[in-house]
């Protein structure tokens, strides 16, 4: 189904009517699976609707899969049951820890890029694979402040870790170029070095400078218009990879579904000049 999928946009409880009778050839749907671990209901019964309309994508934010813990699972059984009731054309989750010692916390955290990591992230990806029956894709995280104790580079960790686990990858762009800005690299090395064939699904999203250190410091609020410099990378990774899945991300300050539309279509727009095949 994945290769029907052309751009999408983030679905919100406010939006599924107006998703619900949409018509766009290729639209397709995200949603934090999280949100739908629920035995029955109407926001199920409206995801359901919506499914037999549209694709539907799960991307979670709480499997924590850096954690040192193995993965939840009663997490991984809500989640496989899920699966199994929407089907999705993707499942997605972060390369990020948000849960230690059986405490929860409302972000996604980084951490040093060892060898221990790999291994351990291999084989949480690994056992959340063979729950599922099917690969998923990693999303490369926003980065803040830098850490030390890295032993790769973040590109070679995420290839080696998807030729480990048979997974695949979600570029986020807006991710890579906030954490370019923030830790001082070079947003275009970073599109150039990610391989293309690893690359299954694509996220846009806006951002803020922070309020106190302004444009030095950009947070991944996803509350924004994507940025201009996120479309120009946007356009530059397009233009290796070809057409992929990509998400019209909001999440905050939440506008009209005709505007997501409307950006819906600037991707659409890029891919077109970008002159690859569609």
């Amino acid at each position: 189904m994945a290769a029907t999928l052309t751009i999408g946009t983030s679905l919100k409880p406010q939006h599924y009517e107006d998703a619900y009778q949409v018509k766009a050839r290729g639209l397709w749907f995200e949603v934090h699976p999280e949100n739908y671990f629920v035995d029955g209901g109407p926001r199920l019964a409206w995801l359901q609707a919506i499914r037999e309309r549209h694709p539907i994508a799960l991307h979670g934010v709480g499997q924590s899969f850096a954690s040192i813990a193995a993965p939840d699972a009663s997490y991984l059984a809500r989640l496989a049951r899920l699966v199994e009731f929407i089907e999705p054309a993707i499942v997605s989750e972060h390369l990020a820890w948000s849960s230690f010692d059986g405490n929860y916390y409302p972000d996604l955290f980084p951490f040093p890029r060892t060898n221990a990591a790999l291994t351990r992230l291999a084989a949480n990806i690994s056992q959340t694979q063979d729950r599922l029956g099917r690969a998923i894709c990693i999303e490369n995280p926003t980065h803040y402040v830098t850490i030390d104790g890295h032993e790769w580079s973040e590109v070679d960790f995420l290839v080696a870790l998807a030729n480990r686990t048979g997974c695949k990858l979600l570029v986020d762009v807006n991710n890579v170029f906030i954490s370019a800005n923030n830790l001082g690299y070079s947003a275009d090395a970073w599109i150039d070095a990610i391989p293309s064939d690893l690359v299954m699904e694509i996220h846009l999203a806006g951002h803020t400078p922070d309020p106190v250190l302004g444009t030095r410091l950009l947070v991944d609020t996803h509350d924004a218009p994507i940025a201009g410099d996120v479309w120009r990378l946007f356009d530059r990774l397009v233009k290796r990879t070809g057409p992929r899945p990509t998400l019209i991300e909001r999440d905050g300050n939440i506008p009209s579904f005709s505007e997501l539309l409307a950006e819906r279509m600037a991707a659409l727009a890029v891919i077109n000049r970008s002159g690859v095949a569609t």
